[in-house]
This record gives C-alpha cells, sequence and structure tokens, in this order.
C-alpha cells in the first residue's frame, strides 16, 4: 500500500505546503523517520543516501514540534559545509510558508558573523550551522542554546571525515536540556557509533534501501587505458556527450584546476572548485553551474561536499577515489528525483581489482565500453548540432524581414551546399582535431597484461605490503621507498581518502609518489618515493593543524 503525506501525521498548514510544491507520495526516509520524529521524545538514527529526501524527513516534524510563539532557538540543525547550509534553509523557508512567526537562520562561516549575530538576536526557532561557525558563536556567547529541544546533525559521517568529531562533541555537550538527537548519515563508521552511544539513549534506527548502496537510477561505467592517455581520454568522453551537465571529480586541488585550465583554454565552459578557493570565489563558481553558464565543474571530494544541484546528467572520475565509499557519494550526486544518470571512471589495468572491490560494495554491475573513435566522435557531435538546428525556436525573431534578403543571397546555392557550409563552420575543428586520432582502449594484446595485475592483487588482498605494491605508480618499480612519520592519526579527524588528500595537498605532490599508508589512532606511517620525500617534509612539517604543530620526519632516522 502506497502511503500518502496525510497517512504520516502532519498537521493541516505543512500538508498544505506539501502538496502546493507538488509532492504526492513519501519518499522511504519520509515514511519511516516522520511518523518517529513527530514524538519530538525519541533519539533517532537515519541511514539513507544523499537526494533520498533526508531534509524533509526532519524538517517538516521539526516545524509541527516547534512554538512559533516562543522567540528563541528550539532547533539545532548541524551539517557539514555552507553549501548544504544554505540548502536546507532554502527547504525550510519552502515548507513554513504557511506559518506565521517561525523563523530561521543559517549561520556559516565566510559570511559575516556580525550580521548572524543580529539575525539570532531578532527572534529565531530554528538554527541551521556548520560546526566551526557555531561553536565561534558559542565562545563569544552570542548564541543561547540552553533551550534547544531538538539537535540534527545532517551528513554526520562527513562531518567525520572532514574532522569534526570533537566539534559535534562540544555541540552536544552545550546542548544539555535537549528532548532528542536526528542523526542523518550515508554510512555508519566506528566513529559515529561511538558518538551515538555516548550521546544517545537508545535511538531507533532505520536503513533506507542496501547499505553502501549506490542508486539504481545510475549506470556504472569504466573506460580502460593507459594512465598517460588520462587526460585525452576525459576529453574524449566529453566531446562523446555534447549534451553532458556534469562533475569530474579529481584526487588532488593541483589536478582539479590544472585539468580546467587546459579544457578553458580548449574552449570548454568548465572551471575548478577546491580548497584555495575563497568564499565568494566558490560562490560565483558555484552560481555559475548551477545557471548553467558552466556545463562542467571540476572539483576535489572535499570542495564538492555538501553541494546538491538537480539535473547532473554524468559523474566522471578522472581517477579511482581511494576510499571506495567515496565513489558512493560522487556517483550519487547524478540520477536524482527519479532521474536516470551516468557515472564514467577512468582507469587503467592496475586499477581493476579495486574496480571490482567498488562494484562489490555499490552492489550494482559496472559495464565496461570502449573509448569513443576520433570519427565516432565527430559523428556523434555533427548528429547533437543538426538537432540543435532543427529545434531552433525561431518563432520569437522577426525573421521574415530578413527572408527575402537571404533568398537573393542564397539563390546561386543548392540547400545541400548550405548545409555542408553550416556543418563546415561547425565542425572543422572537430574534423581536424580528430583526423588522426589515436586509438586510446587498451586492447586485447594487454589482456592478459590486465588480468595477471587483477590475479596478483587478489593474492594480496589485504596485504598492501608485499613486493608488488602496485599502487599506480611510476616509480614503483624500482621501489626505492623512503619510510616517514607524522603526529596526525585518526583522532585529528582523519579517514584514509581525506588524510591522503590533506598530505597531497599540502605537498602538491601526485599520488603516484605515495606507496603504503598505514593509519593509527595518534600518528601514521607514509611510504613515498625517495626523490619526493624532502618535498613532503618540508611541505608539512612544522606547519599546524587545529592548532597543533605537525611533526613530519624519516621515520628511519628516529
Amino acid at each position: 500500500m502506497i502511503m500518502s503525506f496525510e497517512d504520516l501525521g502532519l498537521n493541516e498548514q505543512l500538508l498544505s505546503s506539501v502538496k502546493q510544491l507538488g509532492f504526492e507520495t513519501p519518499t522511504a526516509i519520509q515514511e519511516k523517520a516522520i511518523p518517529v520524529l513527530l514524538s519530538g521524545t525519541k533519539d533517532f538514527i537515519g541511514l539513507a543516501q544523499t537526494g533520498t529526501g533526508k531534509t524533509a524527513a526532519f524538517a517538516l516534524p521539526l516545524l509541527q514540534l516547534i512554538k512559533d510563539a516562543d522567540k528563541y532557538p528550539q532547533a539545532l540543525i548541524v551539517c557539514p559545509t555552507r553549501e548544504l547550509c544554505l540548502q536546507i534553509v532554502n527547504e525550510i523557508e519552502l515548507f513554513k510558508k504557511n506559518i506565521r512567526g517561525l523563523h530561521v537562520v543559517a549561520v556559516y562561516g565566510g559570511a559575516s558573523i556580525g550580521t548572524q549575530i543580529r539575525d539570532i538576536k531578532k527572534g529565531v526557532q530554528v538554527i541551521v550551522a556548520t560546526p566551526g561557525r557555531l561553536i565561534d558563536l558559542i565562545e563569544r556567547k552570542a548564541i543561547n542554546l540552553e533551550k534547544i529541544k531538538y539537535v540534527v546533525l545532517d551528513e554526520a559521517d562527513e562531518m567525520l571525515n572532514m574532522g569534526f568529531q570533537d566539534d559535534i562533541e562540544f555541540i552536544l555537550q552545550n546542548t544539555q536540556h535537549r528532548e532528542s538527537i536526528w542523526l542523518f548519515s550515508a554510512t555508519m563508521p566506528p566513529e559515529i557509533r561511538k558518538v551515538s552511544r555516548r550521546y544517545m539513549k537508545e535511538p531507533f534506527e532505520i536503513t533506507v534501501g542496501k547499505a553502501n548502496a549506490g542508486t539504481k537510477n545510475v549506470d556504472h561505467q569504466y573506460y580502460v587505458t593507459s594512465a598517460h592517455n588520462r587526460y585525452e581520454t576525459l576529453k574524449r568522453l566529453i566531446d562523446f556527450n555534447p549534451g553532458i551537465y556534469g562533475l569530474i571529480f579529481t584526487r588532488t586541488k593541483a589536478d582539479a584546476q590544472a585539468i580546467a585550465e587546459k579544457l578553458t583554454r580548449e574552449g570548454y565552459d568548465i572551471d575548478a572548485l577546491h580548497g584555495d578557493l575563497t568564499q565568494q570565489q566558490r560562490d560565483k563558481v558555484m552560481g555559475q553551474f548551477r545557471d548553467k553558464s558552466l556545463q562542467l565543474l571540476i572539483a576535489t571530494d572535499v570542495a564538492a561536499r555538501g553541494i546538491d544541484v538537480q539535473g547532473i546528467t554524468h559523474v566522471i572520475n578522472y581517477e579511482l577515489p581511494d576510499d571506495t565509499e567515496v565513489y558512493t557519494h560522487r556517483s550519487g550526486r547524478t540520477g536524482r528525483a527519479g532521474n536516470t544518470g551516468i557515472s564514467m571512471s577512468i582507469v587503467h589495468a592496475r586499477e581493476l581489482y579495486r574496480l571490482k572491490q567498488i562494484e562489490k560494495m555499490v552492489q550494482q554491475p559496472f559495464h565496461r565500453f570502449e573509448i569513443p573513435a576520433g570519427k565516432d566522435v565527430c559523428r556523434k557531435q555533427f548528429f547533437f548540432f543538426m538537432d540543435k538546428l532543427l529545434q531552433a525556436d525561431i518563432s520569437h525573431g522577426d525573421y521574415e524581414t530578413y527572408l527575402p534578403m537571404l533568398t537573393e543571397k542564397f539563390s546561386n546555392i543548392t540547400k545541400e551546399e548550405v548545409l555542408k557550409r553550416v556543418a563546415a563552420m561547425e565542425f572543422d575543428r572537430f574534423l581536424k582535431y580528430y583526423e588522426n586520432a589515436e586509438d586510446l582502449n587498451v586492447r586485447e594484446r594487454e589482456n592478459m597484461r590486465e588480468r595477471k595485475a587483477i590475479r596478483g592483487n587478489e593474492r594480496r588482498d589485504g596485504d598492501t605490503r608485499s613486493k608488488g605494491r602496485d599502487r599506480n605508480s611510476e616509480y614503483n618499480s624500482s621501489g626505492d621507498y623512503t619510510r616517514l612519520f607524522v603526529n596526525l592519526g585518526t583522532k585529528d579527524g582523519f579517514f584514509k581518502a581525506s588524510f591522503l588528500q590533506f598530505i597531497l595537498d599540502m605537498s602538491d605532490l601526485r599520488k603516484d609518489v605515495l606507496g603504503k599508508i598505514d593509519m593509527k589512532e595518534m600518528n601514521s606511517w607514509i611510504e613515498i618515493d625517495s626523490k619526493a620525500a624532502k618535498q613532503m617534509i618540508r611541505s608539512l612539517d612544522g606547519k599546524n593543524y587545529k592548532g597543533r604543530r605537525i611533526r613530519m620526519n624519516d621515520a628511519n632516522s628516529r
């Protein structure tokens, strides 16, 4: 039996808003969460992927529970990024339009703290905040959380990945009079489980869909090429999909910036999103991407957190993420709201085993596709242009005025010649570029090597200490590694993927130079090509991370 919003126990004001927004039936997370949350006194854990309607699942019950006559903060929603913060506020504004006197404010870094303090003092009932700015306000005594009844932790796993565990615990310690905590997360790493045990009392837990499962609306594709052809493969995939509106993921900010600059020079509507951008620059890039002035956005995983843009047709993994769970976050940005999407991965032979691991995790098949030949790209672009030509809207222009002149001008040219000239103007660049385009695919003659790589990896499953060290590195064959010690570990809020990105971003080195990374609670050990070791130490040793001095040195010299 299909449930309706009326069956969930929502009041008439909220039902009216939901109906005006065109929502007909609740999503799975909404159907399971809303009746539980409306009690207001039950701690709750909801495990569901991004894009499943989580915001409405907690926003609608909050709006019903809050007393709009009381002009003080009653609900606190904590989320990892500014983008998600604003997105939640925008959705709450839509849901509460039939409720007078209820106010919500967004609190985040990169904007005037004075303005945010003034907004809070006007009398708000709901605060949506990022951890850093919220703690800043708490320490300034500019916000009173004494009467907070409901605390929502949204994208809890992302907050931990970004190093906010201590911040979350500090916030929970400052909301001691709460009636319930509602925790939403795509995954449940041990750190979140610890927080739930410490601060939640017998939480009601639900899981929507299989744990770690990717969306069923996404077609997972991969293309096998050699490492040095990765950029050309990316370019060809973009050209083969002329209507693409997509996100491209890289591991490092240096890669994101370099690829964006190369593609921009070659005429593509693309920009990069990475940690070096100011908030103003980030807002500008995101604004251009949302209004589709940019066709493509290239980003690191950290910079892309919290982005929720509708209508993304493709996600391209320029490189596979090191943490397999990160793949679900990437691919989950397409195929939303009932639409279909495509997640493409560019891999080389030594990464096929990791691809199989990801395939098992998302529990969906990955399809191998041939990298298109140059003539296939030209053909696809040609038909796309012709379709655009046939669908062009000529109803708004005063073209009838110019028709006699056009007819006279083209009186000595046949229709076929006109079409040829139009095609030539549009396609000369493509035809010249792809005239002698090489085959980028890894062919049958290399399949034996691929299979050997896979078998070798399977034998070493979980044991990257073996002498093979197939870490897609041009230096690995020499085995000339230096082992570095650094006083950062999981206690600092790092997972392996976020730690990897941090050290690469700090040092401006590529993933290729790294070998095995061994993370402990307080310290980590990094194998790195000996030629790059000094640059890594120089870039990190003596720097500060969250107020703590980083110590890095050659592990053998300690």
